[in-house]
């Protein structure tokens, strides 16, 4: 089981997403847990460091988790993918391994990772993303 936590921010229906180098799928930004970290100083440290933007520590919402087969990974393997909202300040921009940041719909949803799409549709259902 691959142990990641993700933060799901949304703007005018529209999900932001991250391409990392070599990559052939777009991911809902965040990343794995180091050792002894929690999900908020997971979440607080790959996203200052992909994103480079400090999210606001307080507005950290529990928004679910979701399970799927990892994306590039042998079959039986897993993702853990647990979800967050949260308030930033900065500005968005690629940095380490990401090299694109973008904005997707729905329509996107075969562009993204197998748990990234549990996610989509998800996110569909409240209506919170846009077709």
């Amino acid at each position: 089981m691959i142990d990641k936590i993700a933060w799901l921010h949304l703007h005018e229906g529209h999900l932001l997403s991250t391409r990392s180098r070599g990559k052939d799928r777009y991911y809902i930004p965040g990343g794995k847990r180091e050792a002894g970290e929690t999900d908020h100083q997971t979440l607080l440290r790959e996203i200052s460091e992909e994103l480079t933007v400090a999210l606001d520590p307080a507005s950290l919402e529990y928004v679910g988790t979701f399970e799927a087969p990892a994306h590039g990974h042998p079959a039986g393997v897993l993702v853990r993918m647990t979800c967050y909202r949260a308030h930033y300040t900065g500005t968005l921009q690629p940095a380490a391994e990401i090299e694109e940041v973008v904005w997707l719909t729905y329509r996107h949803r075969p562009e993204v990772s197998a748990v990234d799409q549990l996610i989509f549709d998800w996110l569909r259902a409240q209506g919170l993303l846009a077709e």
